[in-house]
């Protein structure tokens, strides 16, 4: 019988369609984002994580009382169970926070109750309407607790008690206070907010593919987005904000850093956080990262990585601006979180915070018209060959 070959093969499926989206937009181009339409400048002016995570799920910007609703249910959402706690308490002290939460989101898909499940039937009435509510409930926690489990975990492998979250605060300043146990500077925690909403959704990235694929089995929304996180992890994916922190303590100060990104460039080694997959100008989430340096230092002190920041900007236009390498949001995401106290072993993970409410979006929309992902291969190996015993093998 004969088989079918692709003809095609485009390694990682770059640029392939694998979806239709009603989420996102981008034009690497033009440097454009636009969540459901809204572009990312305007949100990032006037908007706040909270209203993001109704936007990005709903499709469309709530109304004062819907907000009002959503936020309250999501403060209302952050305390964990305690066998989720026990499973934080147990993990390795040592281990990366990037797997406590990829662990910790999975143990509190345990805690859930087993109610039916999340995808619409294909009917409608009151068994539609139960589904929405059970992915509604879903949606609230996963958002709503992810925060705390980081939090949570960050504190006791630092042998501290983890530090309950508070329905006074909004998630970003909640974060704060849950990793100090002090009083959130008010700038801080709005750097912070729009920080989570410049890495709330990005279209079809690694990990939202991941969650994709995973949701498509009809698995739990839990199991995706521990899926999600999982492949967020990976190196080529998410942490290069950490990896940028590192770089520029590396090159020490702003004189040492022409010959650093030349010989980088050189050699053809990676520059961290810059060059994107999509952008071909400069990524626009990391042109408001950027303005918010300048409020932020004012208020807690500057800090001389920036300084080295901008030589190592200046030096990749010359060489590289003509190709259309220029720095991307992680450029300058972890200079912010530096100045704020943040860990850097937290940068990747405060990604994972953020891009939660983009990757239920894909699953609430990913359910709407399901089809299991099966992709094909190219085969190149051997055909035609017969079994030999062992004993006849050399």
């Amino acid at each position: 019988m004969e088989t079918r070959q692709l003809k095609e093969y485009v390694p990682g499926l770059a640029g392939v369609p694998a979806v239709k989206s009603r989420i996102s937009f981008i034009d690497g181009f033009q440097g454009l984002l636009a969540y459901r339409g809204i572009p990312i400048e305007q949100l990032a002016r006037h908007s706040t994580f909270e209203e993001t995570t109704w936007l990005l799920i709903h499709g469309a910007l709530p109304t004062r009382p819907q907000l009002d609703a959503w936020s309250g249910r999501l403060r209302q959402a952050g305390r964990l169970p305690e066998e989720t706690r026990r499973v934080l308490e147990a993990m390795p002290r040592g281990g990366h926070p990037m797997k406590a939460l990829q662990a910790g989101v999975a143990a509190l898909g345990m805690s859930e109750p087993v109610e039916g499940p999340y995808a619409p039937p294909s009917g409608k009435g009151a068994a539609l309407g139960a589904t929405r509510e059970r992915q509604d409930r879903a949606i609230v926690r996963l958002i709503a607790t992810l925060p705390t489990i980081l939090a949570a975990f960050h504190r006791l492998r630092s042998v501290r008690e983890p530090v309950e979250p508070r329905e006074d605060l909004d998630l970003a300043a909640n974060f704060l206070w849950m990793l100090s146990g002090e009083e959130p500077d008010p700038l801080a925690a709005r750097v912070l907010d729009v920080c989570l909403i410049l890495h709330a959704e990005h279209s079809i990235n690694a990990s939202t593919m991941s969650a994709l694929v995973t949701a498509s089995t009809l698995a739990d929304p839990y199991a995706v987005i521990s899926s999600a996180i999982g492949t967020l992890a990976g190196e080529l994916h998410g942490g290069a904000n950490e990896r940028v922190l590192a770089m520029l303590r590396a090159i020490g100060t702003v004189e040492a850093a022409r010959a650093f990104v030349e010989e980088r460039i050189d050699s053809g080694a990676k520059i961290m956080g810059v060059g994107h997959r999509v952008y071909k100008i400069k990524d626009p989430r990391a042109i408001i990262l950027q303005e918010l340096t300048g409020p932020l230092f004012e208020r807690l002190g500057a800090t001389r990585l920036y300084d080295i920041a901008l030589e190592v900007e200046r030096v990749v236009a010359d060489r590289l601006g003509d190709r259309g390498i220029c720095p991307n949001v992680d450029f300058y995401s972890g200079i912010l979180y530096d100045r704020m106290g943040i860990p850097a072993e937290l940068f990747t993970p405060i990604f994972a915070l953020s891009r939660v409410a983009g990757w239920l979006a894909h699953w609430v929309e990913q359910l709407e018209d399901n089809k299991l992902f099966r992709p094909t291969q190219i085969f190149e190996g051997p055909s035609g060959l017969s079994y030999i015993p062992i004993a006849q093998r050399s």
